[in-house]
């Protein structure tokens, strides 16, 4: 029976979560497994991995072989290095002592580079949030500027305003007088016109 190291699917739509996994090379996907080693999801920025690294070691060193998304797991949590490390061991080349002082050295330096992305996150965050803050606060300050200009223009311009008004008023009522009038007189020589006709 070959063992695989693979992701298995949780979660739900458009959120996976996965599990990681020694499992038949045989069974499905989500199927039956043999034992969890970690979960992995990819939803936070950066991805949040939790790996046995005890038991990643020991399915490694049984002759699993990883899918190529668990390889980058596995090494990105220092379980590869701890296999290798420990195929030294076995060889003589290294002791023990040896072997965890390089491996916590390793473990370390990437805790650092997590901690400075992590923090590299949040000030781009936190610099993004105060642009917004400033442009709204500029957008702000321009509309409540442009609503006093228009409320100076309108105290300024009152009896502009009223003298307009009442000189279109005189225009309309001088228009209706005439059109009232003009079709007066085009009934009487429509009549007439109307007349004249049944006798030619």
């Amino acid at each position: 029976m070959s063992v695989k190291i693979r992701l298995q699917r949780h979660g739900k739509k458009q959120k996976p979560f996965y599990w990681v996994v020694a499992a038949d090379a045989r069974s499905k996907r989500d199927g039956k497994y043999l034992e969890k080693i970690g979960t992995y999801n990819p939803n936070t920025n950066p991805a949040t991995i939790e790996l046995n690294l005890d038991s990643a070691v020991k399915w490694l060193h049984n002759g699993a072989q990883p899918t190529d998304t668990a390889k980058a797991i596995l090494s990105y949590k220092g379980a590869l290095l701890k296999h290798h490390l420990d195929g030294g061991i076995r060889k003589g080349a290294l002791t023990q002592e040896q072997a965890d002082a390089k491996l916590a050295a390793w473990l370390d330096a990437k805790a650092g580079k997590v901690d400075a992305k992590k923090e590299g996150l949040t000030k781009a965050q936190a610099d993004a949030k105060t642009k917004a803050l400033k442009a709204e606060k500029e957008v702000n300050a321009k509309r409540l500027a442009s609503a006093a200009q228009a409320d100076a223009i309108a105290a300024a311009t009152p009896a502009v305003e009223e003298e307009v008004e009442e000189a279109p008023v005189a225009e309309v009522e001088a228009a209706t007088e005439e059109v009232t009038e003009a079709p007066v007189a085009d009934d009487s020589s429509a009549s007439e016109q109307a007349e004249q006709t049944p006798e030619a």
